[in-house]
């Protein structure tokens, strides 16, 4: 069984995932393929990660493709996230609904009205909310949540959910309602009414805004469309990752790896990982590469297993409970620093780890000009640093860093406004 080391993994990555500088994509949509699809929880990060993939993209032209163009579209899909997929995605794998997460609804599991007895009432009511956004949408210009609430009195009132759970409680009807119908693929995000790092969607009928009926799939077949699809920008990874990164059971997951004929290799750290059987070849390595991604990135929440680009003393500085990742700096592939938002709102403080010899060794003598250089042009460019201290998902280290409490094991490097900064005091602390 071939070995695919870490360092050979880090290669892939940086010219599969357009980071290496000599492999940019050429425009949002070829960087939304290059990861198959770009996470927009936060709605900063879709235009930071297309940024980071390509040259001379600036937002506005990351609006054109999800707005005018529509080459993106922004839809629920696996884990009930939401991602920016290429609009051929989105035509051709909709399977079954099974980029939301299996009819991801919000009445599968007990949801009770605010105020009523019995929980069996609470998919009637969803189904007829639902029922009347489709009927208010069906020829009509998108509407904003706003404008829905304010016209249909369906979603009017409160539900409560799961109780039991810490994610659980009382909540507006309207958002559930939209989460659910947007889930189900019946509508989708529409033009955007605020600043692009703001999410303020209008809401629009999908056949209506990619202009043309979705034919669904299979389940199998789009479970297997989809691990074709990260396996040839992701690979190779292991079980898990495929499963956690697709959000279906281990056997959906067996399954699909079969159905594209997926190839046992060896991993570091003796573990078995896939790749598509014409990907064994070994993947020269790249000249030296830096890189400052955003919250969520789909590079750093490509995997489940990460030690192959962050050391694992270091994971709890980045990911939450639910992994969840904050913004980074990269050299060579390595996760090297961090950021979370400060005691104060738009100042920006950078962590980074302190460092085994052996990392020091391999950085220190490199000649970091040219790279830190692009690294600061492309920094100033998207105000990466800017985004992260505005609009970035907190973090366990941002969280720390905030109350001041359990200091972390990383040290304050100064990081604004030029991204080479970060670089330069981590290298030569």
């Amino acid at each position: 069984m071939r070995l695919v080391d870490d360092r050979e993994r880090r290669a892939r990555l940086a010219v599969r995932h357009g980071l290496h500088p000599d492999h940019r994509a050429s425009d949002p949509v070829t960087a939304a393929e290059a990861v198959v699809c770009l996470h927009a929880t936060e709605a900063a990060t879709v235009h930071l990660a297309v940024g980071a993939r390509t040259t001379g993209i600036a937002p506005v032209d990351v609006e054109r493709s999800l707005y005018e163009d529509r080459s993106l579209v922004k839809q629920l899909a696996m884990r009930r996230t939401l991602f920016a997929f290429p609009a051929t995605c989105c035509r051709r794998r909709w399977g079954s609904r099974s980029l939301g997460s299996h009819r991801s609804n919000g009445g599968s599991s007990p949801v009770t009205p605010h105020g009523t007895a019995s929980p069996r009432t609470a998919t009637p009511r969803l189904d007829a909310a639902g029922g009347a956004v489709v009927s208010r949408l069906t020829g009509s210009a998108p509407l904003s949540a706003r404008a829905l609430r304010e016209e249909l009195p369906e979603l009017s009132g409160a539900i409560t959910v799961n109780e039991d759970k810490r994610y659980g409680g009382t909540f507006n009807l309207a958002p559930r309602v939209l989460t659910r119908l947007g889930a189900e693929g019946r509508i989708t995000r529409g033009a955007n009414a605020g600043h692009w790092r703001l999410s303020k969607p209008a809401w629009a009928l999908l056949p209506d805004w990619l202009g043309e009926i979705v034919t669904p799939l299979a389940l199998d077949e789009a479970y297997a469309q989809l691990v074709r699809r990260w396996l040839s920008q992701f690979g190779p990874g292991t079980l898990e990752d495929v499963q956690w990164w697709l959000g279906a059971t281990k056997g959906a997951t067996r399954a699909a790896l079969a159905a594209v004929g997926a190839v046992e290799v060896a991993l570091e750290r003796d573990r078995t990982g896939w790749v598509l059987p014409d990907d064994l070849d070994p993947v020269a390595d790249v000249s030296p590469w830096a890189a400052l991604l955003p919250t969520l990135d789909p590079t750093t929440m490509g995997w489940k297993h990460r030690e192959a680009y962050l050391d694992p003393a270091h994971r709890e500085l980045l990911f939450d409970s639910f992994g969840n990742g904050g913004s980074t700096a990269r050299w060579d592939g390595r996760i090297v620093g961090a950021s979370g938002p400060g005691r104060r709102r738009r100042r920006l403080r950078g962590r980074v780890p302190r460092h085994r010899p052996r990392w020091r060794r391999e950085v220190r003598p490199r000649p970091r000009g040219a790279a830190t250089d692009r690294l600061a042009r492309r920094g100033a460019d998207h105000q990466c640093l800017q985004l992260a201290a505005d609009e970035g998902r907190a973090t366990p280290l941002s969280r720390r860093s905030a109350d001041g409490s359990r200091r972390p094991a990383a040290v304050a490097g100064g990081c604004h406004p030029r991204p080479a900064h970060w670089v330069d005091e981590r290298a030569n602390p």
